[in-house]
């Protein structure tokens, strides 16, 4: 009933097959926190000025939601005309035909070439030879640090390069009670309260995937056809063990009932998190800071720097009746005067290749000061699998993974449980 409503909540102008009528809207169905929609809603004025195609902005309240919608509005023939979704999810609605190539739309465009996009983003929503979606962006993982607190507890600024442990030392030194004293580790539990946490991240796979790439591991089996989680090397339990370290051994993460109470994000725009590592995606947040200065740091590697892929695009459904007017839209989104406007934003690393490279991203007057640490990750980056059911896998990893992170769990029962709950996953999962 839940995901019925959902489809119902979807305008009736979304449409399905058959004809529609010609005075409906595109509907674009994307999700995004406040600062992100009036960035699309931007997009969207932008493309209308010069265009008499009108575009309805569909908002999800978050991806879930986005999922549930797009999956029960297929199912019902009522699909929207473009959804904006990250190359990790898109392959359970490729493996069922919902979305429609666009190769030879590419080719035929006069306003848009694939050469003009980064082929790392393209490559991620290729599927079984076609282009099913084009990517906006091409963001990776990096570490947001608030450069006052740095600052104000005499710790060195990252470098350009630095390690994991070098970070983590970083968050020691920063981990703060409310009279700015250092809290050691987890012995001081009872007796000083963490005012300031020296880092924040989420126990999720993607967060733990560049380490294990970095320190020579491998995530999955078969990058194309994976049927398990090769967690259990050497290199790949090192650096699982490190990442789980965090918060038991070290205390320089919050606690999961202070995540639930503030989530990293918010703490850190409050001045309670000295370090988050994230996507470009909270740089249209944190630019309303107004009370510290704060930039960004590259990812700190074991041995060979890897980022991982964080890109969404945007993909026509194969059931539209708009699908002109829709990729009119995308190809508006995708080229330099699109790019441009969204850049400005700060919400993108922009897939176009001169746009990155442009005063749109590396504006010099708006934070972050260091956003060429996105740009010099490009050619690092590691995408996970795309295979249909990966939602599901990150869903059941993600809770072994809190559990072991707050709990404490040994990583041998980490990594057995890893493998066990995920190998009936990957065997019904179809891909590229």
């Amino acid at each position: 009933m839940l995901l019925l409503a959902a489809a119902l909540a979807l305008p009736a102008a979304c449409g399905g097959g058959g004809t529609a009528d010609s005075e409906d809207p595109v509907q674009v169905l994307l999700f995004g926190d406040p600062e992100e929609l009036a960035a699309y809603r931007e997009l969207i004025a932008g493309f209308e000025a010069e265009s008499p195609v009108e575009v309805q902005l569909v908002e999800a309240s978050d991806r879930e939601d986005l999922i549930a919608r797009l999956s029960t509005s297929i199912a019902g023939g009522a699909a929207p005309d473009v959804f904006l979704l990250n190359y990790r999810y898109y392959g359970q609605f490729a493996a069922k035909g919902a979305i429609a190539p666009l190769d030879q739309r590419l080719a035929d465009s006069e306003a848009l070439s694939a050469d003009e996009l980064y082929p790392t983003a393209l490559e991620a929503f290729q599927w079984q030879g076609e282009q099913l979606c084009l990517p906006q962006n091409v963001s990776s993982l990096a570490v947001y640090y608030n450069r006052d607190l740095f600052e104000n507890y005499g710790v060195a600024e990252p470098p350009e390069r630095w390690t994991w442990y070098e970070m983590v030392a970083a968050a020691v030194a920063l981990t703060r009670d409310a009279n700015g004293n250092q809290v050691v580790g987890t012995e001081s539990e009872g007796t000083q309260q963490v005012a300031v946490y020296g880092l924040g991240v989420e126990p999720s796979m993607i967060r733990i995937a560049p380490f294990v790439w970095s320190n020579g591991g491998e995530l999955v089996d078969d990058p194309e056809t994976p049927t398990r989680f090769t967690l259990d090397t050497p290199e790949a339990e090192e650096a699982l063990r490190a990442f789980l370290e965090l918060q038991i051994a070290y205390g320089v993460i919050p606690t999961d009932g202070e995540v639930e109470a503030e989530d990293d994000e918010t703490r850190f725009a409050n001045g309670r998190l000295a370090m988050l590592l994230s996507s470009r995606r909270a740089t249209t947040t944190f630019r309303a800071i107004e009370d510290f200065d704060w930039d960004v740091a590259p990812l700190p590697v074991f041995d060979e720097s890897v980022g991982i892929l964080h890109s969404d695009a945007y993909c026509i459904t194969s059931q539209s009746p708009r699908q002109d007017d829709a990729w009119a839209f995308v190809e508006y989104a995708l080229s330099e005067p699109g790019q441009r406007l969204l850049a400005r934003t700060g919400r993108t690393v922009p897939s176009n290749i001169e746009v990155s490279r442009s005063p749109a991203f590396l504006d010099p007057t708006q934070p972050p000061s260091r956003s060429q640490v996105f740009l010099d990750a490009i050619d690092t980056v590691r995408a996970t699998p795309t295979i249909s059911t990966w939602p599901e896998i990150e869903d059941v990893t993600t809770g072994i993974l809190e559990d072991a992170l707050y709990l404490g769990i040994p990583i041998d029962e980490v990594v057995r449980r890893l493998d066990e709950e995920t190998r009936p996953i990957f065997a019904r999962g179809e891909g590229p």
